[in-house]
């Protein structure tokens, strides 16, 4: 068994261990002054996460613990530690005798970036109750505490109740790797003063219990599904006029053994003070990494607390490994595209440890599973993987080995994936393009029915991977096959241009197909279209089908016909011609709405734009109408490549509208308020264009070089992006943006002077240049200010 290895706060911080003889701890004192955000009303029977790297837990902000989730049905929320789930959740209750008051409605829901509250009043007794909760770093528990204020002149005794329901079952698919969920049992232990409870047949273990011993224990019946059972702790509490009294509970879990599940909750129960104190710091510090100042200080709010849900979203099982998993509360195992695009941006914001270990994770996974270079795409928390991959992800993990390798330099990280990335782009040709005409077939980012012909994203993906496999192989000295590569890169580049461009409609097509293929999917398209009563779209797709009636093809050719977000890829990796590019830009402005961009834009009405209501999602989950943030973003990152940041911009606004919409910090993966509550690949969509376009930073580690080549939107005009970590923390550059009066300085700093930062100067602004610090280095076609040591500074 690995022991937990939390983190120990700083010298001077009082150890705490709550005997009977000392006043425990209030939560809230050690919560001053940390950043915290309030959640709306009506959003109080909505789902909030505690969440930590081991242990999470899921319930409504109104304190409550409704079964919730799809994935396993009912069973999403409550206490979860991978691959086992603990509890459905917990009930506290104040008995007095003439009432009784069910924590489990509250007046208001504060999440901070480690921790929450819930606030509760009982206006007839003059009692307000706070329940705080966190759950500590590598630890397979977490603290609860009840803050008690008597608000009366006079004393208050009544009983406090702890209801706990434990139900100890398996992940999603644990039956493939021999998990099964029997009945739970639950005895009560006389060294913790609580409960312990387990399944049947497995050593799967919860326990819970208080720092104060019980004057009553009890069996109650279980009012959850599945299989567990729920017990009860009751205390007595007295409180005198204007005191505050607290009350702890701890929870652990463990699912190897009850010795070690009883080991973390006297961990938790003695040192959680430091425990918080630790993780407070270790946010602090994550908050201080890439920290963003602009003008609009709900983006930065947005941006600061995307670093906090990057870290939520981590989890460790050691037996299997460590990573970034998608989204809470239903994906909460890990993704192989959904990693793909988010590590761009944990690596912008300076979480590499969850970068090294998520890679590493789906690598080994991917060559155990598959062996010939073909990237997984989901895999459960015990190890079971249900999709083997789509075809794009495969293509899509070269390309992050290579931005990595642009951030941290190490040329061992290169030869250790290069294989696989080998490996894939030999299984994507020789085994997927069965016609050879360069494009692979099969299934990409739109899981829609019939969409696994020759996609745009995956064409799109494939170029960019060759493109990047090619600069890989020559840092590797492998020149002939960078040739090779390259060659690729280039040859599907203008086949994209040529073979999915629609001149009709001004936009690449969803995908190459044959006229069956088309057909068949247009019938669905015009079914789903007219149900959700988007007029405009059947008429569209009715003359779609009409032309290819009165004009056949014996030959596959290119077809717009869903409008998916996925068209606009070719943008997004800068591979579009310009003109082209221009014109689809515009066309992809049609399928928006206030939050962000349609996932498929024949969803989209006449009245988007106008709404900005909740999103109204059916009853059993679907995409079917949806907005959201990947999309979004993706449209982001394509408007700045063809040099338009204020329309990027507009996109990053229209995301951070959904900021704190439903979960306070938090941006919900169906814009704004619908599917995951917090989504790994938000961090995309922001830190991508933010870091590497807006601010324009583009590290080449390995030369120990950073090129900076701003594109700031019009409203930035007083900005900065200080402590962006390159090299695993080799250096760190600081970027200080203002424009005044119609004269713009820009000053970068760094932490290591053997580094070179080279700031590219626009052409336009070269004659009017004052270099402030540095170097000119000026040519024909091109200007630049490179650094003399720790700093350069120029203004024009």
């Amino acid at each position: 068994m690995r022991w937990p290895n939390y983190k120990i706060a700083l010298l001077g911080l009082l150890f705490w261990n709550c005997s009977e003889t000392e006043k425990p701890m209030a939560f809230s004192s050690q919560m001053e002054n940390s950043a915290h955000i309030n959640g709306k009303t009506e959003y109080l029977p909505s789902p909030f996460v505690t969440a930590g790297n081991r242990v999470y837990m899921v319930g409504h902000q109104d304190g409550s613990f409704p079964e919730i989730g799809w994935h396993i049905k009912g069973e999403m929320g409550g206490i979860w530690d991978h691959p086992i789930k603990l509890m459905d959740g917990f009930d506290i209750e104040l008995h007095w005798s003439d009432e009784s008051f069910l924590l489990d409605k509250a007046d208001r829901f504060t999440n901070y970036p480690f921790a929450n509250t819930h606030q509760f009043t009982v206006p007839s007794k003059n009692i307000s109750v706070k329940r705080w909760q966190f759950v500590p770093d590598d630890l397979e528990g977490l603290l609860i505490q009840v803050e008690l204020t008597n608000t009366a002149s006079t004393a208050t005794t009544f009983d406090l109740s702890f209801t706990g329901h434990s139900d100890l079952r398996p992940t999603w698919l644990g039956e493939r790797t021999n998990m099964n969920d029997t009945h739970d049992e639950a005895v009560f232990e006389e060294a913790i003063q609580g409960w312990v409870a387990n399944d049947n047949e497995s050593p799967w273990f919860a326990c819970y219990a208080s720092d104060m011993a019980p004057i009553q224990k009890s069996e109650v019946e279980n009012s959850y599904g599945g299989l567990g059972v729920s017990n009860q702790l009751s205390y007595t509490m007295k409180v005198e006029p204007n005191e505050t009294k607290t009350i702890n509970f701890i929870v652990a879990g463990s699912y190897t053994s009850r010795e070690n599940a009883i080991a973390t909750f006297n961990t938790i129960k003695s040192d959680w003070p430091n425990l918080l104190e630790a993780k407070k710091q270790r946010y602090e510090a994550l908050a201080q990494q890439s920290k963003l100042t602009i003008p609009d200080k709900n983006m930065q709010q947005a941006f600061e607390w995307l670093k906090y849900n990057c870290d939520w979203l981590m989890r460790t099982v050691p037996e299997v490994g460590s990573g970034i998993t998608a989204g809470i509360p239903d994906y909460p195992w890990w993704f192989g595209v959904d990693s793909e695009y988010a590590l761009q941006g944990y690596m912008a914001i300076g979480q590499t440890d969850a970068v090294y270990s998520t890679i590493a994770l789906l690598d080994s996974v991917s060559n155990s599973v598959n062996g010939n270079g073909k990237i997984i795409h989901e895999m459960s928390t015990n190890g079971a993987v249900f999709n083997q991959g789509n075809i794009n992800e495969t293509p899509q993990f070269a390309s992050l080995i290579w931005s990595i390798y642009q951030w941290n330099g190490d040329k061992s990280f290169l030869e250790k994936y290069f294989p696989t990335i080998e490996k894939g782009l030999l299984w994507l040709m020789e085994e997927n393009d069965l016609d050879g005409n360069g494009f692979p077939e099969g299934f990409g980012m739109m899981e829609i029915h019939g969409l696994d012909s020759e996609m745009i994203d995956v064409a799109a993906y494939s170029q960019k991977a060759f493109a990047d496999a090619a600069l890989m192989a020559k840092e590797l000295g492998r020149d002939a096959l960078a040739l090779q590569y390259q060659r690729t890169a280039e040859e599907l580049k203008h086949k994209i241009n040529t073979e999915f461009w629609s001149e009709n409609f001004n936009s690449y097509a969803d995908f190459i197909g044959t006229d069956a293929q088309a057909l068949h999917l247009i019938e669905d398209a015009i079914v789903r279209a007219d149900t959700l009563n988007k007029p405009w779209a059947v008429e569209e797709l009715k003359a779609t089908k009409q032309f290819i009636k009165t004009h056949p093809s014996n030959e596959p050719r290119p077809f717009v016909m869903h409008h998916n977000w996925v068209v606009n890829t070719p943008m997004e990796m800068g591979i579009a011609d310009t003109t082209k590019a221009l014109k689809a830009l515009e066309t992809a402005k049609q399928f928006v709405n206030p939050f962000g961009v349609f996932v498929t834009g024949i969803d989209r009405d006449q009245s988007a734009g106008s709404d900005e209501g909740s999103f109204k999602g059916s009853k059993v989950f679907s995409y079917t109408g949806a907005v959201m943030t990947l999309p979004t973003g993706v449209q982001a990152r394509a408007e700045n490549n063809y040099g338009r940041p204020n329309e990027a911009l507009n996109y990053l606004e229209r995301m951070t509208r959904t900021f704190s919409y439903a979960f306070p910090g938090s941006m919900y993966e169906v814009s704004p308020d619908y599917g995951m509550i917090t989504q790994a690949w938000n961090i995309y969509s922001f830190a991508y264009p933010i870091v590497h376009q807006f601010f324009g930073i583009q590290p080449n580690t390995a030369q120990k070089e950073i090129v900076i080549s701003p594109l700031l939107p019009d409203a930035w005009d007083n900005c900065s992006l200080e402590n962006v970590k390159l090299g695993d923390g080799a250096n760190a550059i600081s970027m200080f943006y203002t424009k005044k009066d119609g004269k713009t300085t820009i000053k970068i700093e760094q932490t290591n002077p053997e580094w070179k930062i080279k700031l590219k100067i626009p052409e336009s602004h070269k004659n009017q240049l004052q270099v402030l610090e540095g170097t000119l280095l000026d040519s024909e076609n091109e200007a630049w200010v490179e650094s003399d040591g720790m700093k350069v500074g120029v203004s024009y």
